[in-house]
């Protein structure tokens, strides 16, 4: 992925002057235009509030995911999983599973990442008719980069194309991560979220 290479092989800054297009009717906040599907995703998610962990590998994720149950107190704590396959993959961390509301966090996969607003994109296959105020307030997402699209109208085509036999129901998507203030009275009503997505390299 080209974010990563750039981690790597950083740019002199004449270098990367060079290659910018004209801010000077663009926000500090806004992304790039021209920047690479990848590097647009990381920094609306991260504008967006979202923690973000790459992942080379499976045993990373694995990795990744302890850290996160370490660093919040979450072991042997009740997870909100509504995926059968989820729950084997990671019934080694001693958690307890269920489809309540009312648990530590919900620990799901998505449909798409959505570089142009950072946005995660699901549907009934992760979260199946609950609303997102049903869920828990704190999400871990497991994500591969072959999942990162443009636009949700791209989303959308994607889902339709991986679900020819049946479309899902229930599509939304999340964009608002940072825990929500109380008293905040511009996040009343939103379904904002904690949310922690561990991203794996598959591409």
């Amino acid at each position: 992925m080209s974010l990563f290479r750039n981690f790597l092989n950083p740019k002199s800054k004449s270098d990367k002057d060079q290659d910018k297009p004209d801010k000077a009717n663009r926000s500090k906040y806004m992304p790039d235009v021209n920047l690479p599907t990848d590097e647009r995703f990381m920094l609306n998610f991260k504008n967006n509030g979202g923690k973000f962990l790459y992942c080379e590998n499976e045993e990373e994720i694995f990795n990744a995911f302890d850290n996160i149950l370490l660093e919040n107190d979450w072991y042997e704590k009740p997870t909100c999983c509504l995926d059968s396959n989820i729950q084997d993959k990671f019934n080694h961390f001693n958690l307890e599973f269920n489809k309540s509301g009312d648990s530590s966090f919900f620990l799901s996969t998505c449909e798409f990442l959505i570089a142009n607003d950072g946005s995660i994109l699901i549907s009934s296959n992760q979260i199946k008719e609950k609303k997102l105020n049903e869920l828990p307030s704190n999400f871990i997402i497991i994500a591969s980069t072959s999942q990162l699209v443009e636009t949700i109208g791209e989303g959308l085509r994607g889902i339709k194309f991986n679900n020819k036999a049946r479309l899902p129901s229930n599509i939304t998507t999340i964009k608002s991560f940072e825990t929500q203030k109380e008293g905040d009275f511009m996040s009343y009503g939103s379904s904002t979220k904690n949310l922690y997505l561990l991203l794996l390299e598959d591409l």
